[in-house]
């Protein structure tokens, strides 16, 4: 690669110049103390004691065993070791290479190291100079080494530059270098396939002239189609008509956002029933247009896996997934321990959170056996996409959940977040969420604080912007400068193009609505967490149903008002004599709750408390507390007195009897399914009980349901009410129904009401989502006179607005006035008009902040020519969309590649009309499974199912272009960008160099006549490396409309047939949109590297600081060597990206490539 010997000298007056500086005595100690034996043999033998004479090895040898002392002298920075590591590695990789050629990546960055390295050494400048230049000659693709030797004579059959290819493999295309003259026949040395190559004159053939081919629309169609799928790109959308779903465009905002993000990874925060796991559905596909997804894990709550949900969502997208159980899991770890990855059985996957516990991740000692954890693994288990469903699950991170997701989260290449609350109560929840995703990213709390910083005066420049108000440019700009007050402003935000590029449009004056608009989505990507989430919310989308609620308010009997209110003087004086421990308080307050949802079921509760034993949906309704049931003791003697007084309650039950007012009137409808919600089992069991009682078909799902009679309830509910197997009514406890859709009922009862409003969300999110076959939906809210929950119904939750539209849009603030609630409901100090005051006042100041967050929105819906966001959405999904990967071309791909293939010209896919047939013989299905397996794909189910048809006697494959009617015939095969048959197509039909077409169109805004037009291939080269079509035509009027003309257009035959050069006019029109397109990106690729580099180093150095502070309390030799090894690791890795980004703004540029060359005639549309 590079002349050794000019390095070696550098080398060696550096450390002699250095090391002399260092140590008196530095040959002995810095030189033959650290080189190695045969080294130290060689060296000693010559009698030699200065450096000259020694190989870059060794000198390389002296340099790393010295560096703490040689950087120290040179004040270098830690990260610099990193160049001398790769200097290492590269001298290593160069002396023992093999006659493979080097790739020009891996080339370019040997020779950007040694070009760093030297300049550490402070080397001779032309020696880096002349590095500088070799890397120029890389990227121009020419700097491979030449074998041209002056003795050798000419070929008379071939000479230096020709093109030729090689007669056994046409498709091979090489450059003649040099010719060797020699008996009996010459040798040629070429330069292709990324290095040089010799070959006899015989096996060459030279490259006839440049003709031009004419092809057919559909033959273009083809090219065009098949370029687009060989060569996915960052600003098309290949998962539209990829799923047995229907088109819905906010859908698909995250799987933009996901593919556009410096990172794979993304929290879908969309509000419930929106639609998330869809949209997980389609960033897989997504993901699967652009590599093979071999490994795929879906982690989700238990009931999910007990009722199939997510088995059976993958299915609309042709995926088939294992349900794994702990056996399995088991399985799944030995296996990899075995054969160091997942097995290939269970590739796709989905565990329950369940399964999640201490001998998962550490394994355990059985019977003097050590059976393994996930922590033994090495390697880990790798997985290529992870989605982790009803994320909430994670945010107590002494869970083994939250350990386990962190784990396997680590080691995957892409990973989805799902929840409809990534805040529960507090913005912790949040922090906990993002710091497991974006480990990278959001590294610890005080970073993350200070990430959300800014956002303060984000929101508040947006507000200004929607408002429209007179002055909102000057008051959106004086908010957005604020952000270069805060400390990652500062360090981050002012560097970022995106926010300088704001700064001056919103000194445009006039602006139009339309640029406002864009405006307003400008800034919003100004948000740190704004690559990081996904944030659709219900008023984003307009209401799905329309929520009717109804108060049924129920009093207690005289007999069960004195045993409330004798129970609230207990808890006053248990507490007076706790000193409000918090595990007491607790236990008060879920005694009170209890009550207040149905007094009958405060026996078996209060049993269970002396018996130290506590329902499972009780603490996790409250806030993740988990109560030290130990602390009974103290208060046993209270405890029994509220014993006696419960088991004094006489049979009479109002609210019971209310309950059944509603279910009787229900069932005399059509739809006779109603939900029923309480937070406590003996409630549940109570209302199991008397249900039944009363002749009423009820079922009763709470967390601790086996999963097959889960499933079977389900059923059961989801039957029509003429069926003698149906059930009538549901009775669920929160953790019961978690992530589960019940589309088919349309009324809940909430017979009592959690504290925590985003758990009441939650529940009417059940019915109230996508899919709802009923115009409304009917909450009906059971609350008892006398109670707190009356209070906090009464001046919260009513004003709030919670049952008439959902508030699951504002979690933040919810999860605050949760907090603000349980204080007061816990208060026993105050009187009750006190509280009543306190919740009243609450109301007023918590609530107006969700209100006027509504009414913002509303106001950008009526502002004058403002599209509402569904309309902003179609339209940034449709720009996203190719007209070449429409089911149409795919049809044409298809029929294209199959009349080639076969060599006959005839009709594949057979009908009109849905299904389709594809009809081939034997003989052509043998044929086309030869490509399959020529193309290796990863053998999932769809590729697996076509494989089989291949094989089979069936000449008759049912087919379908239409994910409409793959929707409502699941057994049809749908067809699209990711199906074998279309990446076989691809693979075949390559794009002709040369090739033309003749189009003809008829339009009423375009003057008649014929336009020649060249469509480029152009590659962005940068920091992203990314593929797009750029169109050039004669008049830009209708270059551009072309891609709209071309989808209108049939074929044409020009009156003559044109020549090469014809187009020749068209290329400097093309030269200046690329010099001037290229100048952008090189200009924004350096803005981009420096923002990255900045946030890159401010990252860096608050996990460096993280890690030195852990070390500062540590003695252990064994830790403080793990840290170091981490610093190491970290430093090396930071040195890397910032190479990796000095090396793309280097090689930043846009290469481009005609591909299709064509004239297209247009003329007056015929009124």
């Amino acid at each position: 690669m590079l002349d050794n010997t000019a390095i070696i000298r550098e080398l060696t007056v550096f450390l002699s110049r250095v090391l002399q500086c260092i140590s008196k005595t530095w040959w002995q100690d810095m030189v033959l103390t650290v080189l190695n034996p045969r080294q130290k043999d060689n060296i000693l033998k010559s009698k030699d004691t200065t450096l000259d004479n020694l190989d870059l090895a060794a000198l390389l040898r002296i340099f790393d065993q010295n560096w703490f002392r040689i950087s120290a002298h040179m004040n270098y920075e830690s990260e610099q070791r990193h160049y001398l590591k790769e200097m290492i590695s590269i001298r290593n990789r160069w002396a023992h290479r093999s006659s493979n050629p080097v790739s020009d990546d891996d080339l370019y960055r040997d020779l950007d190291t040694t070009q760093r390295f030297l300049k550490m050494i402070d080397a001779d400048s032309k020696l880096i100079d002349d590095i500088q230049q070799r890397k120029q000659e890389v990227i121009k693709g020419s700097a491979q080494e030449s074998f041209q030797s002056a003795d050798k004579e000419p070929s008379e059959g071939f000479h230096q530059g020709q093109i030729v290819r090689l007669k056994s493999s046409p498709e091979k295309h090489y450059a003649v270098v040099s010719i060797l003259s020699s008996e009996p026949e010459n040798r040629i040395d070429v330069f292709g396939e990324g290095g040089p190559q010799s070959f006899y004159e015989s096996q060459l053939e030279a490259i006839s002239q440049r003709v031009l081919h004419y092809m057919t629309l559909d033959e273009f169609n083809a090219a065009i189609s098949s370029l687009q799928i060989r060569q996915p790109n960052h600003s098309t959308l290949y998962s539209l008509n990829s799923a047995r779903i229907d088109f819905i465009p906010y859908q698909f905002r995250p799987v933009l956002k996901f593919i556009r993000s410096d990172r794979p990874r993304l929290l879908i925060a969309d509000s419930v029933g929106v639609g998330k796991t869809i949209e997980a559905g389609l960033i897989l596909k997504e993901l699967q247009a652009r590599r093979e997804l071999k490994s795929v894990l879906i982690i989700c709550p238990r009931p999910l896996v007990a009722e199939k949900k997510w088995l059976t969502e993958m299915k609309r997208f042709d995926e088939i997934f294992r349900q794994l159980d702990g056996k399995q899991l088991r399985l799944c770890i030995d296996e990899c321990d075995l054969e160091g990855e997942w097995p290939q059985e269970y590739r796709r996957s989905i565990i329950p959170y369940s399964l999640f516990d201490e001998t998962l991740l550490h394994g355990e000692n059985k019977r003097g056996k050590k059976r393994l954890g996930l922590l033994d693994l090495d390697p880990p288990p790798h997985f290529d996409l992870i989605i982790v469903d009803e994320a909430h699950h994670i945010r107590n991170t002494t869970t083994y959940a939250n350990h386990i997701v962190s784990y396997l989260c680590n080691n995957a290449d892409a990973v989805v977040f799902l929840t409809a609350t990534p805040v529960q109560t507090k913005s912790e929840d949040l922090f906990v969420l993002l710091n497991t995703l974006r480990p990278d990213l959001i590294i610890d709390r005080n970073s993350y604080q200070t990430m959300m910083e800014p956002n303060q005066f984000i929101t508040r420049a947006v507000k200004c912007i929607r408002q429209n108000k007179t002055g909102w440019q000057e008051r959106a700009t004086e908010a957005l400068v604020q952000i270069v007050t805060t400390e990652w402003g500062r360090l981050i935000a002012q560097n970022n193009p995106l926010y300088k590029s704001v700064l001056e449009g919103l000194n445009e004056y006039p602006m139009t609505n339309e640029q406002r608009v864009r405006l307003i989505s400008q800034v919003e990507d100004l948000h740190t967490l704004s690559g990081v989430i996904n944030r659709t919310r219900r008023r984003d989308i307009g209401n799905l149903v329309i929520r009717k609620p109804e108060t049924v308010m129920v009093s207690f009997t005289l007999e069960q008002a004195l045993i409330h209110d004798e129970m609230l003087n207990i808890q006053r004086r248990i507490l007076e004599q706790t000193s409000g421990n918090v595990s007491i308080n607790f236990l008060m307050s879920t005694i009170r709750r209890q009550a207040a949802s149905c007094i009958f079921g405060l026996l078996p509760l209060l049993k269970d408390i002396l018996n130290r034993r506590l329902d499972e949906a009780l603490w996790d309704d409250l806030f993740d507390f988990v109560p030290d049931v130990e602390a009974i003791h103290s208060i046993k003697a209270d405890v029994n007195a509220l014993l006696d007084l419960a088991s004094q309650v006489s049979g009479n039950d109002p609210k019971l009897d209310a309950l059944l007012g509603v279910l009787n009137e229900k069932q005399s409808l059509s739809n006779s399914k109603v939900m029923v919600f309480s937070s406590f089992i003996h409630t549940l069991n109570y209302l199991h009980k008397h249900l039944l009682s009363a002749g009423i078909r009820v079922g009763f799902i709470y967390g601790d349901v086996d999963d097959e009679d889960r499933l079977d309830l389900r059923r059961r509910f989801q039957l029509p009410k003429e069926e003698t197997d149906s059930l009538d009514v549901m009775l669920f406890s929160e953790v019961g129904c978690e992530g589960l859709d019940y589309q088919f009922c349309d009324t809940m009862v909430n017979y009592d009401l959690p504290w925590n409003p985003m758990r009441i969300e939650q529940r009417i999110g059940r019915i109230d989502r996508k899919g709802q076959m009923s115009e409304k939906v009917l909450i009906y809210n059971m609350v008892t006179e006398g109670t707190i929950d009356k209070d906090i119904y009464d001046r919260c939750f009513e004003r709030i607005g919670i049952f008439e539209h959902s508030i699951g849009d504002s979690e933040e603030i919810l999860g605050e006035l949760a907090i603000k609630i349980k204080n007061i409901a816990e208060n026993l100090n105050l009187t009750d008009e006190e509280r009543k005051l306190k919740l009243q006042q609450l109301a007023d100041n918590q609530v107006r902040k969700i209100q006027e967050e509504e009414k913002l929105e509303q106001q950008q819906y009526e502002l004058f020519g403002i599209e509402v966001p569904t309309k902003q959405t179609e339209k940034e999904i449709m720009s996203a969309s190719s007209y070449w990967l429409s089911p149409r071309m795919l049809e044409h791909l298809i029929e294209s590649y199959l009349n080639q293939r076969l060599s006959t010209e005839q009709k594949y896919i057979l009908g009109d009309k849905d299904p389709r047939t594809l009809r081939l013989s034997q003989e052509a299905r043998s044929l086309i499974l030869t490509d399959l397996k020529s193309l290796k794909l990863n053998p999932n189910t769809t590729v697996r199912a076509w494989e089989k048809w291949l094989k089979e006697a069936n000449p008759h494959l049912s087919i379908t272009f239409n994910t409409e009617y793959a929707s409502e015939d699941t057994k049809v095969i749908l067809i699209n960008a990711m199906h074998p048959l279309v990446k076989q197509a691809a693979h075949h039909i390559d794009s002709i160099e040369f090739a033309y077409t003749e189009l003809q169109v008829t339009d009423a805004d375009i003057p008649s006549g014929d336009y020649d037009f060249v469509i480029y291939r152009w590659e962005t080269r940068g920091i992203r490396n990314d593929l797009s079509l750029m169109p050039i035509c004669s008049d830009p009027r209708v270059g551009s409309h072309l891609i709209n003309l071309i989808e209108r257009a049939t074929d044409s035959q020009i009156d003559s047939e044109p020549k090469l050069n014809h187009w020749d006019h068209l290329e400097s029109r093309h030269y200046e949109l690329w010099r001037e397109e290229k100048h952008k990106h090189i200009d924004r690729t350096k803005e981009l590297a420096e923002y990255k580099k900045q946030s890159l180093k401010t990252s860096h150095q608050a996990v460096v600081a993280s890690i030195t502070d852990r070390m500062e309390q540590v003695s252990d030799e064994k830790i403080l060597r793990m840290y170091r090894a981490q610093l190491a690791s970290l430093e090396a890795a930071f040195a890397r990206n910032i190479q990796d980004l000095d090396i793309a703004v280097e090689k930043a540029d846009i290469v481009t490539t005609p591909v299709m060359y064509g004239i297209i005639r247009v003329t007056k549309e015929v009124l």
